[in-house]
């Protein structure tokens, strides 16, 4: 998960489904939000996708509040195949092969973790990352060459907290590898407005605007990691994140 941030102004306008919006995909990568033109740094149009698809990876406060959050959010299932998912992580993990688990990021938004960040990658890493950034952000934005790699073992966590424009722009994807896992996301000054994400093996979530700058996000531990009344366990979790550059 990228460092704490801050705001900018956005417009979007996304086609209504039932009483509310959502923009998830499966591996088809079809979209479901069609956005203004002067909005920078989203790809444009997407479809429609089942008001089914939205309560089983969603979970709200309200309803009000899951609408907004779900008209900054993308979910993608299965986005790699399983081989991907290996072929990454054999590369990753020679990164990590000689790091030790942190017990408290500098910040104290995470708690049992290790990361990097790596600029080169093999040619059969890079075919799937570049998917990532075409899926996640506009041809024309200016993207942080840098993946981060971020390893959270079965019992660490990622504490709530708003990223900071210092460190990254008003996008970020993260492609979720062994584990599924719950984010919730909670309103900054309105605490009882909330959102869950289910986060499912494999899975890449695109988060933009409101969601980025008025919600704090976290990847709960697994006392908390409850998802509809149905506990979600969460194992070794490692998060491959790609980010545009501060504005």
């Amino acid at each position: 998960m990228a460092a704490l941030m801050g705001s900018k102004t956005l417009t979007a306008r996304c086609a209504i489904l039932s009483p509310l919006v959502i923009r998830v995909i499966n591996r088809s990568w079809k979209r479901t939000c069609s956005l203004k033109p002067d909005y920078q740094g989203i790809p444009a149009p997407q479809q429609e996708i089942s008001k089914e698809f939205l309560n089983e990876h969603f979970e709200g406060s309200d309803s009000e509040t899951l609408g907004t959050v779900i008209r900054c959010m993308t979910l993608y299932n299965d986005f790699i195949t399983p081989d991907e998912e290996t072929t990454l992580l054999k590369e990753i993990e020679t990164q990590f092969k000689r790091l030790r688990y942190e017990s408290s990021h500098w910040d104290d938004a995470i708690h049992g973790y290790r990361e990097v960040e790596r600029k080169s990658w093999s040619p059969p890493c890079d075919v799937i990352l570049q998917r990532i950034r075409t899926t996640a952000f506009s041809s024309d934005a200016a993207q942080i060459p840098h993946v981060h790699c971020l390893d959270l073992k079965e019992d660490g966590h990622i504490k709530p907290h708003v990223d900071s424009v210092r460190f990254c722009g008003d996008t970020i994807a993260g492609l979720s590898l062994l584990t599924p896992s719950v984010m919730r996301l909670v309103h900054e000054k309105h605490k009882e407005r909330w959102v869950k994400i289910l986060l499912k093996r494999r899975s890449l979530y695109v988060m933009t605007r409101t969601a980025r700058y008025d919600y704090t996000h976290e990847i709960l531990p697994n006392e908390q990691s409850i998802f509809k009344s149905t506990p979600v366990k969460k194992t070794r979790r490692i998060s491959v994140m790609c980010r545009k550059e501060p504005s």
